[in-house]
């Protein structure tokens, strides 16, 4: 009975070393935190960053917390407050996609961004606060 007690203590400490194992390898807790004042959404693929402002769109890409190259990417945002829309495309501005206008982004506008990166299509979804 004491080496079946001993057994199932053993494999409860590796199940939960290799939970937690788990959680700093591939969960990235610290990534999902704005980096630069925007809203972040988590994908599939990797994490996205919207900065709104009244004269700037920003989006951030980042692979488990590291910057994502944009060099090749380009990203088409759907803003919709209310019943207005608005579709904005932004280009490669160093680390980041940006586009400069004049955009409505009061808290409760939601955006799509529709993403291509690497030849890949992705689709982030935020609402702005």
């Amino acid at each position: 009975m004491k080496l079946l007690s001993l057994f199932a203590a053993l494999m409860f400490l590796i199940t939960g070393a290799a939970i937690a194992a788990d959680k700093r390898g591939h969960g990235h807790p610290d990534d999902h935190k704005p980096l630069y004042g925007g809203v972040v959404v988590e994908g599939k693929e990797m994490d996205y960053e919207l900065v709104a402002k009244p004269d700037t769109l920003r989006l951030y890409l980042r692979d488990h917390g590291k910057p994502k190259s944009v060099a090749r990417a380009t990203a088409k945002i759907t803003l919709l407050l209310g019943a207005e829309k608005q579709v904005v495309e932004l280009k490669p501005v160093g680390d980041k996609l940006e586009a400069k206008g004049a955009f409505k982004v009061a808290p409760g506008t939601k955006a799509v961004a529709l993403i291509n990166v690497d030849s890949k299509s992705l689709t982030a979804r935020f609402v702005l606060k």
